[in-house]
């Protein structure tokens, strides 16, 4: 638990920049209003908007808001904060199927574009899955960027897993060909592949995960399949049409939301999940590997407005 502990710690500081963006706006609203009516949901519904949680899910929060307000017969603005952030939490519950793939032996495709912190999310999930007894193996199949390869070699090492790959230029279908064998060798319990993610050139993206998928349905079909797509939280709405393009080119079961402790943005988590139905799964607060943890709506909701768990 101690970690855990920390991890909230750590979250309650990096959504400082977020907290400020809406937390303190809705303070004034709920002190400033004498009673709740359409300008006071108005204005909340403003701020939401603002600190990026996006229009859908702005409006779904509001409609709950509302709802509860009326069955509780609720008459004090200041009284609106506990259902507020009871409704933000409903709205990005992920459920317990969303980590099936560490139950089952599974391949994780990890996609998405260069700076947004992927190799490195890579890496801490093979370190986190070796913290709970898997056997995991590395594809480095992210053959396009030079750098990638040795990085992932250095959290290879760091997580203490095998890796297959590495090598600039060698094609990506042929590394998670060879990773499917090295992983069925020693019997691992996920194979993780770090994959090349170029949505400026989205046929080319395409064609190579068409490739790598079909390559796994061929040689590793017992396997349970999960796609990641790893968003630089400090980039806001714009995190959210990337996931957009990647849901064209790829089946994706989950988002892995990275730099939260940088941004003002961190609203980004509750858009992407209401707007793409695509739940976040991880989040990276920082740069050690135990900063990448996975998401808990209530405790990222409880960071954001700065409540102790109850």
């Amino acid at each position: 638990m101690e970690e855990k502990k920390g991890f909230f710690k750590r979250l309650v500081s990096g959504l400082t920049k977020t907290r400020d963006n809406i937390v303190s706006g809705i303070d004034s609203i709920f002190n400033g209003f004498s009673s709740i009516d359409d300008d006071f949901y108005e204005e909340i519904e403003e701020i939401l908007v603002m600190g990026d949680i996006g229009i859908n899910a702005t409006t779904s929060i509001i409609e709950d808001l509302k709802r509860k307000v009326k069955e509780q017969n609720i008459k004090e603005p200041t009284e609106c904060k506990k259902l507020l952030i009871q409704s933000i939490k409903d709205e990005m519950n992920v459920g317990e199927t969303a980590y099936e793939f560490e139950k089952r032996k599974s391949v994780v495709l990890v996609i998405g574009v260069n700076g947004v912190g992927k190799t490195t999310s890579v890496g801490k999930l093979a370190g986190k899955l070796k913290d709970q007894g898997k056997k995991v193996v590395l594809a480095a199949a992210d053959t396009f960027r030079a750098a990638a390869g040795e990085q992932l070699i250095e959290w290879a090492k760091r997580a203490d897993v095998d890796i297959i790959g590495g090598q600039e230029g060698s094609d990506p279908g042929s590394v998670v060909y060879d990773a499917i064998a090295a992983a069925k060798a020693r019997n691992a319990d996920v194979l993780l592949c770090d994959t090349a993610g170029r949505l400026h050139n989205k046929k080319n993206l395409m064609n190579e995960l068409g490739k790598i998928n079909r390559i796994i349905e061929r040689e590793y079909p017992e396997a349970y399949k999960e796609t990641l797509v790893v968003l630089d939280g400090t980039t806001g709405q714009n995190a959210l049409s990337q996931a957009r393009e990647f849901e064209e080119v790829a089946d994706i079961t989950g988002i892995i939301l990275t730099k939260l402790d940088g941004t003002a943005k961190g609203g980004i988590a509750v858009a992407i999940h209401s707007e793409l139905g695509i739940p976040v799964k991880y989040i990276g607060v920082g740069e050690t590997i135990d900063d990448l943890q996975k998401f808990d709506a209530d405790e990222f909701v409880n960071a954001l407005f700065d409540q102790q768990a109850d």
